[in-house]
């Protein structure tokens, strides 16, 4: 089995997809007005809007309240993403900080307020760990 991809459900599936294509550089494939995926290396982040739940289970999902997922991207400076996000992203929960398992994080909201990570591998340790994992080539955000 492999993990492909998460799934946002939205009332604005625009403005998202517009706040993810400039905070990660990636750019979304269009499926309808109501769906589009942002393709990375490792997986795929898919971003609906509320008029497709009705086609999984009415009422199974609530958009703009997720209080449990943290949506992930490695990159190759965390510390230049926060530089190139600053004055665009409204919400940082937390500038670029070491935490303890070797990884410097930058979390973030999105407009909806689901939380968003960026980070870098900074010790040893946490360097092999995704170099092991096939995850060694980071998402590269320059603008």
């Amino acid at each position: 089995m492999d993990f492909v991809s998460i799934r946002i459900i939205t009332g604005d599936v625009a403005r998202l997809v517009a706040f993810y294509e400039r905070a990660t550089g990636a750019r979304a494939a269009w499926a309808t007005e109501d769906f589009a995926e942002l393709r990375t290396g490792g997986a795929t982040l898919a971003i609906a809007g509320t008029r497709t739940v009705p086609l999984f289970a009415p009422g199974c999902t609530r958009a703009a309240d997720n209080h449990s997922v943290i949506t992930e991207f490695l990159v190759d400076d965390v510390d230049r993403v926060h530089r190139n996000l600053t004055g665009f992203v409204t919400d940082f929960v937390n500038g670029p900080t070491t935490m303890p398992w070797g990884n410097r994080s930058l979390l973030l909201r999105d407009p909806d307020g689901n939380l968003v990570n960026f980070f870098t591998p900074v010790t040893p340790a946490a360097i092999e760990k995704f170099a092991r994992s096939g995850q060694a080539r980071p998402v590269t955000r320059d603008s």
